[in-house]
Parts: structure tokens; C-alpha cells; sequence
């Protein structure tokens, strides 16, 4: 991969996962936020001290000045936009892109309203998150009656790598594993919902499964990596 000469990066702000396990490998895999690997464009990171998964997929309020100061911090670094590594920090969307003068892009659920527009009324926007018991009305941000009867909620909760994310430290991720969840939340979707005409990938962790995902269903399917790199493409 090439990065542009003189370009300035995108910062990303990651949860914590602990020291990594014995035997680990120590680079993150290609196509997550977590790697320099994944953009054709610089990247910078900031770890938020405290944001686990398990406090920040539930909600935790005390969160929202951590993840304020680390965004401080990566804009102090240089970085020309800000993101982050779990679609549940859209919680803390507004608070970040107010202590910035940067856009800030917390999570891939920020472009629902672009895509319930880009389809026919008929049809539907399945959104497929880490776990489906957490992802409320405050997360997804769609306040029209007519345009949340539109989209469609499924999670992996209670599978590997859901159980994986919650240990500390969090061992590597078992690529097939979520693969094979996220297949089936998928297959459990259409099934119930055949309207369904895109998908929305809540978790950023489901970019590695992402072109899978697409490839079987045939559907569109967005996730935040996309979201980085169109922002990013209107700041160079």
C-alpha cells in the first residue's frame, strides 16, 4: 500500500483490550480499525482509558469525558478527522464533534438516514451490531416513526467472538467464527424481513467479514471503514 505524499491522518480512538495473550500476534488484522493496514491513508490512535467493551456497548456516561480527551489528544497529533473503533461511541458523537474542529465520524450508524434514502419506501435497512439487546433508540438516532419501522435490528450476542470482545485481556479474533455469526444473523434477517435491500455493519469489527457478507446476499453493505474513507477523500 502507497500513502500520499505529505498526508495527514485520520485518528482513531480504540478501546481497550489488555496486554495481548502469550503467543499473540501483535499486529491487528488487516481490514480492522485497529490497522494502519486497512486505509490508503494515515492513521493515528489514541486507546480511551476505561472503554471496554462491555461498559461502552452498554452505555456508560462516565465514558463520554475519556473519549473527549482523547480526541483532543489525536487533533494535537494531527489528526484532520476522528473516528473510533466501536459503533456504540455514537453516544458520544455529539460531545466529541463539539470539543473538535475536526468532523468527527464515531460510527457507521451515522449514515442510516443516507441509506433509508437512497431506497425505495418499501424497503428495508437491516443494521447488524455486536449485540442486538444494547442497540437502542438513542444508539441508532432515527427519531421519524415511518423511517425506524424501516430498519431491522440482529446481533451476534452469545456467540464466539461476542464472548471473546468481553475477556481480558481480548485474545485475537477468530475470523470464521464471526464470519459464521454474522452469516446467520444475516440468513435469520432476510427470512423474517425479505424487504431487506441493504446492510448497515454496526460493529467495527465486521469490516474483515464485510465482502463475505456481500458476496452471499448480494446486497450492498456498509460499515465504518467506508465512512472513514469517503470523509477522508473530501479532506485531501
Amino acid at each position: 500500500m502507497t500513502l500520499k505524499a505529505n498526508a495527514r491522518p485520520l485518528g482513531i480512538l480504540c478501546l481497550e483490550r489488555g496486554p495481548s495473550p502469550p503467543g499473540a500476534t501483535s499486529l491487528p488484522l488487516p481490514g480492522t480499525m485497529r490497522s494502519s493496514a486497512t486505509f490508503k491513508f494515515p492513521v493515528i490512535f489514541e486507546t480511551v482509558p476505561g472503554a471496554w467493551v462491555e461498559n461502552v456497548v452498554r452505555g456508560d456516561p462516565a465514558l463520554e469525558a475519556p473519549y473527549v480527551a482523547a480526541a483532543r489528544r489525536l487533533v494535537d497529533r494531527g489528526a484532520i478527522a476522528i473516528s473510533s473503533n466501536c459503533g456504540f461511541t455514537v453516544r458520544h458523537q455529539a460531545a466529541v464533534a463539539e470539543a473538535v474542529n475536526v468532523p468527527v465520524l464515531m460510527s457507521s450508524l451515522l449514515l442510516l438516514p443516507t441509506l433509508l434514502r437512497q431506497l425505495p419506501s418499501h424497503a428495508k435497512v437491516a443494521v447488524l451490531t455486536y449485540d442486538s439487546t444494547h442497540c437502542s433508540e438513542d444508539v441508532l438516532g432515527i427519531g421519524n416513526t415511518a423511517e425506524r419501522a424501516r430498519i431491522v435490528i440482529g446481533g451476534i450476542e452469545g456467540g464466539k467472538f461476542w464472548q471473546d470482545e468481553l475477556k481480558r485481556p481480548v485474545p485475537p479474533i477468530d475470523v470464521a467464527a464471526m464470519e459464521a455469526d454474522v452469516i446467520a444473523c444475516v440468513g435469520r434477517l432476510r427470512s423474517a424481513h425479505p424487504e431487506v435491500a441493504a446492510i448497515l455493519f454496526e460493529c467495527a469489527g465486521f469490516p474483515i467479514v464485510a465482502p463475505a457478507i456481500r458476496r452471499i446476499t448480494g446486497l450492498p453493505g456498509y460499515d465504518i471503514t467506508d465512512l472513514c474513507r469517503m470523509t477522508m477523500a473530501c479532506l485531501d
